[in-house]
């Protein structure tokens, strides 16, 4: 079963709703964030990327990053741009983008069911990003950003949700820059949280969507607080984190797409007869995105061609039958001696956000040789590979829209 709670949420006041929300520290740069919040004083960019107000000299990592964070969000807090909610409430989270919408239920999820599987991962962290992350929340005291969670559709959960959608007001409606629109709900009855407390225990798991490194440090901060509090009780607030639970069957997964630096000695030519010894390959007159299973596009010296994997390619197996490994097993490894992608310098990705001319343009660029479109993994594939307690190969999955950091944020005290 899973486990639920309300809290009390801290968030910014009415007047602010637009100007505090910013996208997830790990998706901008700190560069792009110094852009973006030029002008901005108030955006959570300066909580979550607090190296964008000190000098550029120092170190992400330095222990003065950390500590400015804290001073921005302490100001925030101090000069009402943030305020806390008195009461323990649960929050319902509208994004719309492309006409498409998502309704996720904020919460409060436990670090032992992360502990004992109740929720589940499909992908490995890595210990640099979960150190950063363990810092923030531990120096800040909070879970400043959600983690985003999906469950299997459930009936009555949704009644729930959208009965109280359809007969209360929202507390936050505004589009971002991004231009998502954003909509919020305050549920503050105590009879409707106990209902969706208890609906939620008939849900059997929880799979981590997007956020495996704040989730990892979120739980590592709560066993922190445990050895620091021998005589813990498990009803601190340290022994949860903020997430957002979303329907399997309102989420849309992205392409990951691959660029690759070099043809490990090969010339082109010579690359795409290897790839023709795995692949239906066909050179087409345009772009290729794949609109299937199996299939691939790639991108080289101003052409694009179509890849079709051959039946003695692919697995019947939750790892191996998934796109991005039949890629990597069959021509990032074997072809283009790619080991690691998760550490190579040789090779990069791209969300599928950034469409296909974002493909070209590293390529034409010079940057990169070549690139591969590829076909988006499937909720249905990041469940069984979860089920199995497996994990998927590197940048397998893009979600969008992405949750904003600072719309919601769970105080450990």
């Amino acid at each position: 079963m899973a486990t639920i709670k309300g809290f009390k949420g801290i968030r910014p006041a009415k007047k602010y709703e637009k100007d505090v929300p910013a996208l997830p520290y790990d998706v901008v740069s700190s560069d792009e964030a110094r852009e973006m919040v030029k002008d901005k004083p108030y955006s959570f960019l300066h909580v979550d990327k607090a190296e964008i107000d000190l000098d550029k000299s120092i170190d992400i990592y330095d222990d003065r990053v950390y500590e400015k964070a804290n001073e921005n969000f302490l100001s925030m807090i101090n000069n009402g741009i943030l305020i806390q909610d008195k009461e323990d409430c649960l929050y319902i989270y509208e994004l719309t983008m492309n006409g498409r919408s998502q309704t996720g239920l904020v919460v409060c999820t436990s670090i032992d069911e992360y502990i004992d599987g109740t929720i589940k991962k499909h992908e490995l962290t890595r210990e640099d990003k979960e150190q950063d992350r363990i810092r923030h929340v531990d120096t800040l005291n909070a879970n400043t950003g959600p983690i985003f969670l999906a469950y299997k559709y459930n009936n009555d959960i949704n009644g729930v949700i959208e009965d109280w959608k359809a007969n209360h007001s929202c507390e936050y409606d505004f589009v971002t820059e991004e231009g998502t629109l954003q909509r919020a709900w305050i549920i503050d009855d105590k009879a409707t949280i106990n209902k969706l407390v208890e609906l939620f225990r008939n849900v059997k798991n929880l799979y981590i969507a997007d956020g495996h490194h704040r989730n990892a440090s979120a739980v590592k901060v709560g066993l922190k607080r445990r050895k620091e509090n021998p005589n813990y009780t498990g009803n601190e607030e340290f022994n949860y984190y903020l997430s957002v639970l979303f329907p399997d069957n309102q989420l849309e997964i992205l392409d990951y797409n691959r660029v690759i630096k070099d043809f490990n000695g090969l010339t082109k030519e010579q690359f795409i007869e290897k790839l023709s010894e795995k692949f239906e390959v066909k050179k087409e007159s345009g772009m290729f995105k794949p609109n299937k299973k199996h299939t691939f596009g790639f991108y080289t010296d101003k052409e694009w061609y179509s890849l079709t994997a051959k039946p003695e390619i692919v697995k019947d197996d939750v790892i191996d039958g998934l796109d991005v490994s039949i890629l990597q097993n069959e021509v990032l490894v074997p072809v283009l001696g790619i080991e690691d992608i998760r550490t190579s310098k040789r090779i990069d990705f791209v969300g599928g956000i950034r469409g296909l001319k974002e493909l070209e343009k590293r390529v034409d660029s010079g940057e990169m040789v070549g690139a591969f479109a590829m076909y988006p993994t499937s909720m249905a594939e990041l469940m069984a590979v979860a089920d199995e307690n497996k994990i998927m190969p590197p940048k397998s999955t893009w979600f969008e829209p992405k949750l904003q950091s600072g719309l919601f944020i769970h105080s450990l005290d």
